[in-house]
């Protein structure tokens, strides 16, 4: 793939999770503008969980038996603009009656989420195959570096549209999104096309045979139980900084410890990821997010091991995203690929995180926040014993 091409996809990128970084840390505070209760706050914000159980690989399957990622991409990007620009005119059209309100932000919300949730696994997909090794795996280095861009863009907009939003006030939050999504299209727009793009006189072939195999459960069972533990961490974790007496500025500084830490592996990968197989780095993964989730939860008083445990989301996020891609890239092969990505996208980030908002929430209500970050180790454990099932089986087919 040529560099310009690699800067596409970088583009495309680092504004998808620039948008997602502006609009999930701080929707709950808009919709809290808007008058709206935690538990409504909270219903809206799992949308996205929920949507993602579904509509990845809904868009997925589009791609694959099309053949025409690029222009579904563009149309998520077009729905995506169109959403945003119906919560701008949703608070336009304000006052309006409080349970007509919710109900309007709440299927804006859920259509945003649907039309994004096509995008990283088509491109993920197309990125697959272009960037294919000749033994079926996938060139890590230039995949971390169109990667990394993600991150980049992401912490620049948490960075960037706080101090905005701080500056401008909370009410130009839909404005903001629209623009964001705005930015998303016209990078979407300028996606090359590729030979994959083509129209296929024969039907896709079909994916159950594959989830049968062994190696694939147990890959995904992985899956599941990794991202799980990581929900602890996507939705309790301010929290419970706060609840044992962080301050904000704390809060944010450990969370941009995460993300350089991830930038770094991402951009550097090529030197570190193919020393290990991706099934190793499964294992190695879970073994780290074990040791993670248990500092944090018996050392959260100390902020060093806080910072320690956000250090290893080098391994714990960045190595696992890597490990996972190439698996799906060596799993799901040709006009199989988009429905692998978004089955590692529905079962990873869609069930895991149902399943982690809502048992998370029970435990820390009757337990105290210590307890859901006990839990996300013993998922680490959980984890460890599926990846290294998959590993297992894997080698017996290979044999």
């Amino acid at each position: 793939m040529s560099a310009p091409t690699l800067a596409r996809f970088g583009a495309l990128t680092g504004t998808y999770f620039a948008a997602i970084g502006l609009f999930n840390p701080y929707a709950p505070l808009w919709f809290q503008s808007l008058g709206f209760s935690t538990l409504v706050i909270g219903a809206i914000a799992s949308l996205q969980s929920w949507t993602r159980v579904v509509a990845p690989y809904a868009w997925s399957w589009g791609g694959d038996h099309s053949g025409r990622r690029v222009e579904l991409i563009r149309l998520a990007t077009l729905g995506a603009v169109l959403s945003s620009l119906g919560l701008l005119a949703v608070q336009a059209m304000q006052p309006m009656g409080a349970t007509e309100l919710v109900v309007a932000v709440a299927l804006m919300t859920a259509l945003l989420f649907m039309a994004n949730s096509g995008v990283v696994p088509l491109y993920e997909a197309m990125l697959a195959h272009l960037l294919r090794t000749p033994g079926g795996g996938i060139d890590a280095q230039r995949y971390g570096r169109v990667r990394v861009w993600g991150s980049v863009g992401f912490i620049i907009a948490v960075t960037a549209f706080g101090l905005l939003l701080e500056r401008f006030g909370i009410g130009v939050f839909p404005a903001f999104v629209a623009v964001m999504n705005v930015l998303l299209l016209v990078a979407a727009m300028r996606l090359p096309a590729t030979h994959a793009d083509a129209v296929h006189s024969e039907p896709a072939p079909p994916v159950l045979p594959l989830l049968k195999r062994p190696e694939v459960v147990w890959f995904f069972a992985s899956v599941f139980f990794t991202v799980l533990a990581h929900t602890s961490l996507y939705a309790f974790f301010s929290l419970y900084l706060v609840s044992l007496g962080y301050g904000k500025g704390a809060v944010g500084a450990l969370w941009a410890v995460s993300v350089a830490i991830e930038i770094v592996f991402f951009w550097t990968q090529g030197r570190w990821f193919p020393r290990l197989t991706p099934h190793r780095w499964l294992q190695v993964v879970a073994g780290v997010t074990t040791l993670r989730f248990a500092a944090t939860a018996l050392g959260g008083v100390w902020a060093p091991v806080l910072v320690l445990a956000q250090l290893t989301h080098a391994v714990t996020f960045a190595a696992h995203h890597a490990a996972c891609i190439a698996l799906v890239q060596r799993l799901f092969p040709g006009r199989l690929r988009g429905r692998g990505q978004a089955l590692y996208t529905t079962l990873g980030y869609g069930v895991s995180g149902v399943v982690g908002g809502v048992g998370g929430g029970w435990l820390i209500s009757h337990l105290g926040f210590a307890a859901v970050f006990w839990a996300a180790a013993l998922c680490g454990v959980a984890a460890l014993g599926c990846a290294t099932a998959s590993a297992r089986a894997a080698a017996r087919a290979d044999g």
